[in-house]
This record gives C-alpha cells, structure tokens and sequence, in this order.
C-alpha cells in the first residue's frame, strides 16, 4: 500500500502553461487532458482547458492541476468550493489530493477526513477513477481523495 499526498492547482485557464513551466523547471512528464477530452463540445468556451493534469519527475516532484470551470463567472458564495450544476466551483487557489492504489485504501481516509466535513463532491465510482471525492474538512482545507488508474 502507498499514500501520496500532492498540491493540487487551480486555474483560470492557465493550467497547461503552468505545467508546461512546472515540467520544464522540474523535469518529469507533462499529463494533460482536456474538458473536449472528456466530450466537452470543441465549439464550446474553456473545451481545450485542463480538467485534469499532472507534472510526474522522477526526482520526487509532483504536481497536480485543472482549470476551474466557468472562470469567467464571480464567485461570492460561501464555502469557496461548491458543486453547481454538476461542476465543482472554487475561488481556492489549491487542493490536497491523496491518491492510493484500492478503494479499500483511501475508502478509510475519506471517512476520517469527511467527519465534520463538507462534502462538495461524494465518495464513489467516478469515469475516470475507481473512486473519487472531495470535501472541505472541518478546518476548510479541500482534499481531493482518489484511486490511481
């Protein structure tokens, strides 16, 4: 069993820039993909930014990153990370994420993260992960908890 713990970004439409920057400074491989990727139509605002991406080195270095959907919208409500009409909305400038390799893994880091918690996004099955969620703990920090693919 292996936990990780890694920064995750959030953009407004910078993402790939960043991790391009990120990948360049710090060596490693540049994993990006895209809200087209995910079947965002191509004529639609914000379908070539980043929904998921990653700078993996060898030296250590990782970083996680995305574009926050709908930039071009205020964010005044609080908590500053919400779900909205099916999208996670977030005026924070990073995440937590803890990734394992089993459900059976992180299934027991959600729970103790989740008591007292937010939930913005439940734990469970997601299309690109065995499991997925997001909360804002009872402090206001946001972890992002997954399975690796």
């Amino acid at each position: 069993m292996s936990l990780n713990a890694v920064t995750h970004l959030n953009f407004r439409g910078q993402a790939r820039e960043a991790l391009e920057f990120y990948a360049s400074v710090f060596g490693g491989k540049l994993n990006v993909i895209t809200y087209g990727d995910f079947g965002v139509p191509a004529e639609a605002p914000g379908s070539n930014n980043v929904v998921f991406g990653e700078v993996i080195a060898d030296n250590g270095f990782r970083v996680m990153a995305y574009d926050v959907p709908g930039a071009d919208q205020p964010i005044a409500n609080e908590p500053t990370t919400r779900r909205e009409h099916g999208t996670t909305i977030t005026e924070e400038r990073f995440f937590l994420s803890v990734r394992g390799e089993t459900v059976d893994e992180v299934a027991p880091i959600w729970d103790g993260l989740a008591d007292g918690a937010m939930v913005i996004e439940k734990f469970g099955p997601a299309q690109w992960a065995p499991a997925f969620g997001m909360l804002a703990d009872r402090f206001g920090v946001t972890w992002i908890v997954d399975v690796a693919v």
